[in-house]
Formats: structure tokens, sequence, C-alpha cells
């Protein structure tokens, strides 16, 4: 059976205004006169495209907008969003329809801008920086920028996910621990917005400390998508260049065999792992791990990633570091790549599951109790649950060098990210998904109200957290909520876009 995933995750010089540009004869932009490669088009409920537009996403939320406006130009972003104002329609907007809860098909949501047509990626000689439509999908921009230029983005391992919403809510991948997160190279932004007399046009904000308009760039280094506008443009400096090959892993231990002091043991080691090599300087942070601890069903606990092929040694380190006292003997893949071939590799993006999920970062190992916990939720025999894990993502390393309030994403010192997940096929089933997921978190965090003290990940988001507590945008935002607060009342006064978990404007 495929199980459904998706991962999504700063060197301090990385975000210097100076830029390092690679120029090439096809380095320049689109010529100002070039018609847009689409839009804008107006789907109807009647159109026959109609059910593909608005079944994007999780197959527990299909939209039911009046139109879907699918865009190819900035000019045609903004007409659409006057368009939704003049006529007092909420108004949404896709990418790469990743997104877990139903933010975009909110039964609210009248008008749904589809930015298919955005998908341009490129150097710009005039902003000295590579810029990506938002509409582009990471796969795509991994690809452009590498084979144009030698350089990426380190951003996250699904190429199907859309860089729109993903840079907006820091972007975390598999060169992040090298690298930093995506937001940390971002130096533009185009962004549709709304003022107070109901006018809607798109400004640009950019990271120079003169820049009037630099609190918008900054809160887009963080916040998630759907709470200041609409993203057109991203334009990055200072990119990475990846390695030229990179050995990627798949580790299994099987789940006969193993008992629960075997499997405590395994999620246990992955943990010390993480918080002895999460410092900047740390030399595993060449290592990129996911630990996804799967249900008896699945048939064993999985260990993927990547690491630069001259780094191999750390793979086997850590190999012997996770085995150290389960009991039972995994199996080892690994296959040298290129890069770009290890990249693009299949993208199992869980489009036609019923998902929920949950997110939080870990500074520390899990303890005694909730490896315990884990243990008695992913055995429970009590529910016919098709899918249900546990991530443990190895997180910090070039992360962890830049301070907290730097960027929006104010998660700065984790050593693990983890991602619960629970997938099912059956409407049916709904119920019985949503208890298990639930409960397996309350109980993670049964010490702390039922929450992740570290916080969680904003690209992961669970709008749960917004019902049982009042501190949800601590959760997400950290100490840096206040200053966002201050952002949306300046840029989006009126609350055209908005959310379960998006910034709330300041109370007057």
């Amino acid at each position: 059976m495929n199980q459904p995933s998706r991962r999504d995750l700063l060197r301090a010089g990385a975000v210097a205004s100076a830029a390092v540009l690679y120029p090439s004869p096809a380095s320049a932009a689109p010529p100002p006169d070039c018609p847009p490669p689409l839009g804008p088009v107006r789907v109807l409920p009647d159109d026959p495209r109609y059910a593909d537009l608005v079944r994007r996403g999780n197959r527990r939320f299909v939209g039911t907008p009046d139109e879907v406006r699918v865009v190819g130009a900035t000019d045609q972003v903004v007409a659409a969003v006057q368009d939704a104002v003049r006529t007092g329609r909420r108004v949404a907007v896709r990418g790469g329809g990743h997104g877990f809860e139903g933010f975009v098909d909110d039964p609210a949501v009248r008008m749904v801008i589809d930015m298919s047509g955005l998908t341009e990626v490129y150097h710009d000689p005039r902003r000295y920086g590579f810029a990506v439509e938002a509409g582009a999908t990471l796969g795509e921009a991994y690809r452009r920028l590498f084979l144009g230029w030698g350089v990426t983005i380190p951003g996250g391992s699904c190429p199907g996910v859309g860089v729109g919403g993903h840079v907006a809510g820091g972007g975390y991948g598999r060169l992040s621990r090298l690298h930093g997160l995506a937001a940390d190279h971002l130096y533009a932004i185009e962004v549709v917005v709304v003022d107070r007399g109901g006018t809607a046009r798109a400004v640009v904000a950019t990271r120079e400390p003169t820049d009037p308009h630099r609190d918008l760039w900054w809160a887009h280094t963080g916040a998630g998508g759907g709470t200041f506008g609409v993203v057109t443009r991203y334009w990055f400096r200072s990119l990475p260049t990846p390695p030229a090959r990179v050995v990627d892993f798949t580790v299994t231990w099987p789940w006969d065999g193993m008992d629960e002091a075997g499997f405590c043991r395994l999620a246990g080691n992955f943990g010390r792992w993480c918080a002895r090599n999460s410092a900047p300087d740390s030399r595993g942070r060449h290592l990129y791990g996911e630990l996804i601890l799967f249900r008896p069903q699945a048939g064993g606990h999985t260990l993927t990633g990547q690491v630069p092929h001259g780094s191999r040694h750390l793979l086997d380190e850590l190999v012997a570091a996770l085995g150290d006292g389960v009991g039972v003997t995994p199996t080892v893949s690994a296959q040298t790549l290129p890069w770009l071939a290890a990249t693009l590799h299949a993208d199992d993006d869980g489009k036609g599951w019923r998902l929920k999920v949950k997110s939080a970062f870990h500074r520390a190992p899990l303890t005694d109790r909730q490896l315990h916990v884990a243990y008695r939720h992913l055995t429970r025999a009590d529910t016919d649950l098709l899918t249900g894990s546990l991530s443990l993502n190895t997180y910090g390393g070039a992360i962890n060098a830049v301070p907290s309030t730097a960027t929006a994403a104010a998660h700065r010192d984790a050593s693990m990210l983890l991602f619960y997940l629970a997938g099912w096929s059956d409407p049916a089933a709904d119920a019985r998904g949503m208890a298990w997921i639930r409960e397996f978190y309350r109980d993670m965090y049964a010490d702390t109200g039922g929450v992740p003290p570290g916080g969680a990940y904003i690209n992961y988001p669970d709008v749960d957290l917004r019902a049982e507590t009042r501190a949800w945008p601590d959760l997400y935002y950290g100490p840096n909520y206040p200053r966002l607060q201050q952002v949306k009342a300046r840029w989006d006064p009126r609350n055209v876009f908005h959310h379960d978990l998006s910034v709330r404007p300041p109370r007057q």
C-alpha cells in the first residue's frame, strides 16, 4: 500500500544584500510586452473544467465557489481581486493544491484564484535576482534554476507543492539544514493587496532596510499564505549550489520481531541523534532524514532521506546509532544519483486521500512517556485506519543560525519537526480517522495542555489548535505575532484575506 507523505524543511551571510548572480545567455526576464501564458479564464460551475479545479487538494474538502479565475499575469490577479471586493465575495487562492485544511474550499469562499498560469522562472537583471512566479511548483523551480544557473532553493521534498504558499510559510526541505529555509533567501516579493478604500493593487516589497514596504516582505518569510494578499512573484538572491551527487536512501526496520522496548529505542535514538546534530556547525547538518513510524499494517518503520555523496559515512553512522538496542535488523537501500534526479523523483502527494495532519517542533528527544504513547496509538487495534503515522524529521543546522525575529519564521531552536498524519479513503471513516489523530496528539502533549510547547509549523496547518487553545497564534508565530498583526492592519485593513489560522487584525 502506498503511504501518503509530505515533507515539507542559513548561513548568516545568505541574506546579505549583495547578490551572487549566475548570468547566462538565457537569463533575461521575459520581455515586458510578452503576452501571459494563459488567462484570465472564468470557470463557472457548469464548465467541464470546474470539477477538476475544485478538487485539487485534500479530499476531505471540495469547494463550491461561484467561479474559479485561472490567471496568468499579475494584472489579471489585480482584476480578479478587485471583482471579488466590488461584489462582496470572499476570495481565496490556489497554487499547487497541497493545503491540508479547507482554507481554499471553505463554503464561504465564492471566488478561487487559480495560479496555474503564473509559472515562469527566470533571472531578472532589474532586481539582481532569480524570479519565481507563485504558481510554479517546487519541482519546476528546482529544475529550471539548476539547469539554467546551477543553483536551487532549499525548499520542500515534494516536487508537486506550489511555490506560493510554501515559501510564505518559511519553506523547509532536504537542503535546509545546510542552507536555511527557502524564505531565508528571499529578496523581494510581489503581492496584490487591497487598501482601506477597497482598491486592489500590486506592491513589490524587498528586504532592503530603506524600503518602506519592507514589513510586507518580512511577513512573507514565515507567516504562511492567505493573510496579507495574493503573492504573484518571488525574487531570490544568494541561492546555494546543491551537491553534484547525493546518496538517496531508504532504511526499513520491520515490525516483525520489534517489541515496545525496541520501538521506543528506535524513536528515542533518532531524537538523541537530532539533538546532537542540530547546531549550525554540526557535522551532521549535511544529512537530511525522516523516520516515519507506521502502524503495523505498513510492515515496518522507514528512514528516508538524502546526504551528499561525499558524506555517505554520516548515513552509516546514523543507521548504526538508530539500530542500537532495537533488536531487529534493518534493510538498507541506497543509491547515488545526480542531485536533480534524486530531487524530482516520484512524488506521492496524497491528493487522492482524505487527510488530517498535525505538527510539532521539538528541541529535545521524545520523553519516555511520549515514546510509550506513540507506541500505544500506532498499535491500537480498535481502529481500522488505513494509514496512520508519525514522522520525526531532522531540523536545525543552518535554520538555527538565524535569529527568531529576523524572519517571520520564529522557530529557530528546534532539533526535530514532527509530522502526524492520518489518511483514509472512505468518507464514512472521517470520524474514526479524526478521533485517532486527535487522541494521539492530545496524549503526546498531555503534560502541556494537549499542545506542543515548542510550537507548530504553519505549512502543516491544523485548525484543531484554534479550537483547543486561545494561545494558538503563539504556537505558529511565537513572539512575532504582534508584529504580524501590525503588518495585517497596514496591508489588509479590510481583512479581505483570511482563513481559520490567518493572522488576526489587532484589536482596535
